[in-house]
Order: C-alpha cells, then structure tokens, then sequence
C-alpha cells in the first residue's frame, strides 16, 4: 500500500479505501508503542471490525484517525483525505462514537442532541427537530427522550451517543466498543442497525474486543494485538487461515481419542459422546494426505475399521477466535 500522503492531492479516488494508514505509530515516553507502525486499509461499502483485546491500541488508533491526538510517526487519510490536516473538510461527514458520549446530565435526551445538532454550522436549525426525532426513534429511545440523561443507564448513554453520530447522513462511521453496556437485546439492535447502516452505503469502522460481535455483523476485520496489527482482511479469509476442528459424536469416545491421536490430530478434547481435535497441517507427516492435509473419508474409515461406532463426523468452521489464538498464542474474550 502506497503511504498516504499530505500534499495538495485531495479527495478519494474511485474504489480508494475510506481509511488507510501506513505506518501510523503512537509512542508515549520511553515504554513501547501503543501503535506500532499500523497499514490499515478499508475498503468503501464494508463493515470494518477492528478486533483486539482492551489495551491492543484500539482506541489511540481511532483517536488518531479522528484527528483528537498526533501521531507520532506515520500518516492516515480519512475518506481520502489527510488527517488532521483536512479534518475540517472530513470530519462533517463523519459520525463517530468514541469512548463513551459525552453527555449533559442536566438535559434530557432530546435536549442532548438538539445541543450537538445546533453545534453543526452545516446543520439546517429549520429542520433540527425532525432530525433529532429520526434519530432518537432509530436507536429505540423516543420513549426516553424526555427523561433527563444522568437517569439513563449506560446502555441508553451508548445509544444516546449513536443517535448524536447519526443526527446527519454519514459517509463513514466510527464506533468504538458501540454495545459496550447493552443487554442482549440492545446488541442485537446496534448490530441490526449497523447492518442498516452499511445497507444504506454508509462504511462502518467498529471497534470491539468481542470476538462474536466481530463475526456476527462484520465483513471485514483487523486483529491487533499489543499495539501492533497481526492480520486483516475479510472475515472469510481470516477463518479461512485458520485450521478448524474435527469434531465426532459417538459413545466410544476413549477409542476415537486414540484413533484421532494415531492419526496425528492434536489439542483433543473429550466429552461424553463428543471428541473434538485440531487437524493437522502441510507437511505434518501423517498417513492419507491429500493436497497436503488429512483426508476426513480415511480418517472415518479408520474410526470405522478400529470399532468405533460413529454416530456424526465433520469439521468446523475456524472462528475468529481460532484465528487469534492461532496468531498470537493468547486466549480473548469471547463473549464479553
């Protein structure tokens, strides 16, 4: 990727990604990074995840972005733009989210967002009420638009703060951590609405460190891990790097285990009716190898030949969980 750059040349090119970065890196004092050298690249019309545990460097990327802090090397362009540089020109067509709202107390919701839309000087004042009513009745708080917003709880501070990112139409929106105190229920309407959202051409950038929120509404992520991005690419492709699982359901469990392990499978767990194992690679050294990895109709063939009774055979799908372990060596938080 060509490193983005700050001459005259502005304005994206057709296709061009909406954000890119190159070498982008935020350093404080004498301790490592908490950005360290970051290429990203997303592409236009994508539900971007950008995955990693609390304190991967997230949050200092997306400030960056935004133009709120310098970075202290490298450089990133927002909807073809050079950032902070064109920020006045870019940020109008933003919606962004981050770290939490930032609300009047006193106020209530609706009051909330007629302050954060009368600070827009592109804001028509003509139309201002219904544009704050649209955006209270998408994120399900025109019930609670009269309640003063110290009485939200945190959840309704998220979508109070989501319905100020889109009070106007977005070409990109930035969310960090968008579901972050939300019951089920509220996650799953972030995650509808963001779908919605994309639907309508809009490009979202979603941070998150849970892993299920990535691969249940993404299209495309990134993976940091301390400071530093590891992979990125379409949720398809990173599950695809990873190797799944063999999974087999039948009683004789101490059997299959043995069989599996013969067969060079490893990591093996075993449940009561339910043998699971991580399969092997290229070049692994073991018996029927087709195209460098394990054929599954010998190895229920040899199940089958060693007396075990096989009631449900197949592999599963890598998650993205499986992508990360696979590239760091470390567990994550999965579910939140």
């Amino acid at each position: 990727m060509a490193p983005p750059s700050s001459d005259g040349e502005d304005g994206a090119r057709p296709g061009a990604p909406v954000i890119e970065t190159h070498g982008l890196t935020k350093a404080y004092g004498s301790g490592p990074p908490a950005v360290d050298g970051l290429d990203l690249s997303v592409p236009p019309g994508s539900i971007f995840g950008f995955l990693g545990p609390n304190g991967s460097g997230k949050t200092t990327t997306i400030r960056m972005l935004m133009g709120l802090i310098e970075p202290t090397a490298g450089g990133a362009r927002l909807l073809g733009e050079p950032m902070p540089g064109a920020a006045r020109r870019v940020l109008p067509r933003v919606g962004a989210l981050i770290e939490g709202p930032a609300l009047y107390g006193f106020l209530t919701g609706r009051a909330n967002l007629l302050r954060y839309d009368a600070a827009d000087p592109t804001a028509d004042p003509r139309t201002r009420a219904a544009r704050v009513t649209a955006a209270l009745d998408r994120v399900g708080l025109a019930a609670a638009a009269g309640k003063k917003a110290r009485a939200y709880s945190l959840g309704m501070k998220q979508r109070l703060g989501l319905a100020a990112a889109l009070l106007r139409p977005r070409e990109l929106l930035v969310l960090d951590e968008p579901t972050n105190g939300l019951d089920p229920q509220g996650m799953r309407e972030i995650r509808g609405l963001v779908r919605e959202l994309a639907a309508d051409g809009t490009t979202v950038f979603l941070s998150s460190h849970l892993l299920d929120e990535i691969e249940q509404v993404c299209t495309h992520a990134a993976v940091m891990s301390r400071g530093r991005l590891i992979a990125q690419g379409t949720v398809a492709e990173l599950a695809a790097g990873a190797r799944g699982r063999l999974a087999v359901t039948t009683p004789d469990t101490a059997d299959a285990a043995r069989v599996l392990k013969e067969h060079g499978l490893t990591d093996l767990v075993v449940g009561e009716e339910r043998v699971t194992g991580e399969l092997p690679g290229p070049g692994a050294g073991v018996p029927a190898v087709v195209g460098g990895g394990l054929d599954p109709a010998d190895l229920n063939a040899a199940l089958v030949a060693a007396g075990v009774r096989v009631r449900a055979f197949g592999t599963e799908r890598a998650s993205l969980e499986d992508v990360f372990v696979a590239l760091t060596g470390e567990g994550f938080d999965v579910a939140g």
